[in-house]
């Protein structure tokens, strides 16, 4: 029996079940770098095909001298994976304890991960009415029930927000004083490189930061993700798994894509004014509420007329595909998240979206 996950990514699936191509299709569920991958990266994966013919470098030295350069860290803190998510599989097999806090909504692999190895799940559920900020007050006392490990996207995922290093440090600061892990996690953190927690992370043992190179270096199909932590949790972690984890193809791309300032500095300009313009046109439908983000894609609330589910399903009529996010542990079936795509592509969202939403209300 196929395995069945319940988020963004699944084009191929939902293509062929309209009958239509991948290409006929505009996906806003999955949040990629709206430029692409960077021309350096595909002509670095096409050089790399000959090193096929040998096993991967499983030190994974030129990446992480690559990342140290790109992050101004040593090589001896970076820990690579196979996509980000590989990490989130073996923490919980790493890490003692067995009682963990997801602060939410959040990305649903967490719990799955955890489940797993038996853990107990709990959830610390943050309120869109005012726009997902975390009261440590109340953190406090749900880590002072024994929480052995804690899982925080940093922007959010799928709300957007970005918690700034002073508000990391405090909830750094409070799992110290009750003996919890922090697994800091800031996939879309390259859209806002401002706001990372790493040079504090990096000086504690008792912290963790994962990063994807999925979204802002668009190569999801390459699954390349690594983690940034103290020397002593990154050699912990990097004695986890079986050798040759991550290909030959992915490590140069990785490689590659950490070294095209220009592509890097054109996509964070790209991204923040499409990522503007979005917002304020959403922001004139009087049904939706739009919450405001600093990563590549936007949760959106209908206020009246339709649920989520129903508005996907209206806008798979047009060959559009946005991520209901009903199955977020606390948001309803109102929320939808969409990815800040091309100006052309987001103006035909647009389109789509109003003649919808006149629908359903007139």
């Amino acid at each position: 029996m196929s395995r069945s996950y319940d988020h963004g990514g699944t084009l191929f699936t939902v293509a062929r079940s309209l009958g239509v191509t991948p290409d006929q299709m505009l996906d806003f569920s999955a949040s990629i770098n709206p430029l692409g991958m960077s021309p350096l990266v595909r002509s670095a994966i096409i050089g790399s095909i000959g090193s096929l013919v040998h096993y991967p470098d499983t030190s994974h030295a030129e990446l992480k001298q690559a990342l140290a350069r790109y992050h101004a860290l040593a090589p001896d803190q970076c820990t690579i994976a196979n996509g980000s998510t590989e990490l989130i599989y073996n923490l919980p097999f790493l890490l003692p304890g067995k009682k963990a806090l997801i602060v939410s909504p959040s990305f649903s692999e967490y719990v799955r991960a955890l489940e797993q190895h038996q853990w107990e799940v709990r959830h610390f559920i943050l309120s869109p009415g005012n726009n997902f900020a975390i009261d440590t007050g109340t953190l406090e006392l749900a880590l002072a029930e024994g929480i052995d490990l804690l899982f925080l996207c940093n922007p959010g995922n799928p709300n957007g927000t970005l918690y700034s290093p002073d508000a990391i440090e405090t909830v750094l600061a409070l799992c110290r004083s009750y003996g919890t892990f922090l697994v800091l996690d800031e996939a879309f953190m390259d859209f806002c490189e401002e706001g990372s927690s790493k040079r504090l992370i990096v000086r504690n043992d008792n912290a963790i930061i994962l990063r994807s190179m999925t979204k802002f270096f668009g190569i999801p199909g390459l699954r390349l993700g690594y983690a940034i932590s103290n020397a002593a949790v990154a050699g912990r972690l990097d004695s986890l798994g079986g050798p040759w984890n991550v290909n030959a193809v992915a490590l140069a791309a990785g490689v590659a894509a950490l070294q095209d300032e220009e592509h890097n500095r054109a996509t964070l300009a790209y991204v923040r004014c499409e990522r503007c313009l979005l917002f304020e046109r959403l922001a004139q439908f009087s049904p939706l509420r739009v919450y405001p983000a600093s990563a590549n894609y936007l949760l959106v609330e209908i206020k009246e007329g339709m649920t989520a589910r129903e508005l996907k399903e209206r806008l798979l009529t047009e060959r559009i595909l946005i991520r209901d996010c009903a199955s977020f542990r606390g948001l309803s079936g109102q929320f939808f998240r969409i990815a800040v795509r091309t100006g052309d592509e987001n103006k035909r969202l647009l389109e789509c979206l109003g003649t919808v939403l006149k629908e359903f209300l007139f």
